[in-house]
């Protein structure tokens, strides 16, 4: 069924085998700096929940942003092909929320560092969430993988639908935050996530 469901999105209009590629990338990187924050961290519970909750917490929101600014897109329908394209779509998004925040965790030798998450770190994901958003519209545009209806606002300049960079300005903070309190709610031992 899913192969059935690959092919179709593949026999879309415009969609090229390529557009695969970085998403396969970028899970590379994101189980790699996976095992590598795991090995480091003292509470590995913890962190295996967290990173589990943050990527089904990415795919949900980005699967509803994504299915709900369909319309916004030339050819665009609510069938079988463009809402799984939507799903597979939000399998990429929360690739990349993860390897964002790997990466700053990473960065701040803190597995754990969004529970102390304030305005630098969230102006810091949306700088780099809405830049990467701008160049990931910007490179399948201009490969013709899609094309926005007349309907899209587009940000002048840079030519890239107003939503899409908006997604990526906005989820991966929300996403983080939600994740911790999430955890805390359901901790049998609410300090497990304090101070680590």
């Amino acid at each position: 069924m899913l192969f059935k469901i690959y092919i179709s999105i593949l026999k879309m209009k415009n969609i090229q085998p390529a557009i695969f590629l970085v998403p396969l990338i970028v899970l590379i990187l994101v189980v790699g700096m996976y095992f590598s924050l795991l090995k480091s961290t003292t509470n590995k519970n913890a962190f295996k929940s967290l990173v589990l909750v943050i990527a089904v917490l990415a795919f949900l929101l980005n699967f509803v942003w994504e299915v709900l600014q369909l319309p916004l897109y030339k050819d665009a329908a609510y069938d079988r092909e463009h809402i799984a394209f939507c799903a597979l779509a939000s399998v990429a998004d929360a690739l990349m929320v993860l390897l964002l925040y790997l990466c700053f965790a990473l960065i701040n030798k803190k597995p754990f560092w969004a529970q102390d998450m304030g305005f630098p770190q969230v102006f810091a994901l949306m700088i780099i969430g809405g830049i990467g958003a701008i160049i990931a519209e910007m490179a399948h545009t201009a490969a013709g993988n899609w094309a926005y209806a007349d309907s899209m606002p587009i940000l002048p300049v840079v030519n890239a639908g107003l939503l899409p960079v908006l997604q990526f300005l906005l989820l991966p903070a929300l996403i983080y935050y939600v994740s911790f309190l999430f955890l805390k709610k359901i901790s049998k031992n609410e300090t497990q996530f304090i101070n680590l």
